[in-house]
């Protein structure tokens, strides 16, 4: 308020307000709805060993999540006496949260699915094992493309540019470099910020189809079929 909006009414701050009350409150039920039903089946003798430490490794987890979370709020709060930047919190420790959520995330799914599902014992031949591993290779690219939307909300860089395939009148914006030293316009420019997610973006969608193609030559179970088309129909609308 004192540095920015300044013409903030009390029920437009009461909105952001509740919308970060909200999302705290709905942090710490994540917290416990992993925290207690982990402790009532390891209690009951319900977890194997190895089971146990990805119980372990998740509750902890969360726990960090919501510690990082607090570290990153506590940025946007900073006083920066020689900075007359927009208050707001870090886009490293933006990165670093929403980062965390999406290991969470895709932990506590691959954990509930290996649960749910038997896991099928295919031949390994060479194409499957290629197919395996793009599919690592098109995972780390998707995750790192989210990551660098962290990035773009961190900075407001989808302001800079709203038209496309073209940054303005340009394919390659004049200021794409303009920090320096050079490494500091990956995180800190907004013009490069938006650039890389575009392109990461683009590279991401392609790898996806690619992976789609590429899973059509080979015989595959049903339900693997079924979630690469569902990765492919989840990038289009993306």
């Amino acid at each position: 308020f004192n540095s920015l909006n300044h013409d903030m009414t009390l029920p437009e701050f009461k909105f952001i307000w509740y919308m970060e009350y909200s999302h705290r409150m709905w942090g710490r039920a994540v917290g416990l709805a992993y925290i207690l039903p982990a402790a009532y089946f390891w209690r009951r003798g319900c977890l194997s060993r190895p089971l146990k430490g990805r119980v372990l490794a998740l509750c902890g987890l969360v726990c960090f999540q919501g510690l990082l979370g607090w570290y990153m709020v506590k940025s946007g709060l900073e006083e920066k006496p020689d900075s007359y930047d927009i208050p707001r919190v870090s886009q490293y420790r933006l990165a670093a949260h929403l980062g965390s959520a999406l290991v969470l995330y895709s932990a506590s799914l691959w954990t509930g699915l290996s649960l749910l599902l038997p896991r099928h014992k295919l031949p390994e031949t060479k194409q499957l094992l290629r197919l395996r591993q793009y599919a690592h290779g098109t995972t780390a690219l998707i995750f790192l493309t989210a990551l660098s939307g962290a990035f773009v909300a961190g900075l407001d860089a989808g302001l800079v540019y709203n038209s496309f395939p073209k940054m303005g009148e340009r394919w390659i914006p004049d200021d794409l470099l303009a920090f320096t030293p050079v490494l500091r316009n990956i995180f800190e420019n907004p013009t490069t910020v938006q650039f890389d997610h575009r392109i990461l973006g683009i590279a991401s969608f392609t790898a996806v189809t690619a992976l789609y193609l590429f899973s059509r030559k080979i015989p595959l179970p049903r339900r693997t079929r079924m979630a690469v088309t569902s990765l492919l129909a989840v990038a289009c609308m993306q």
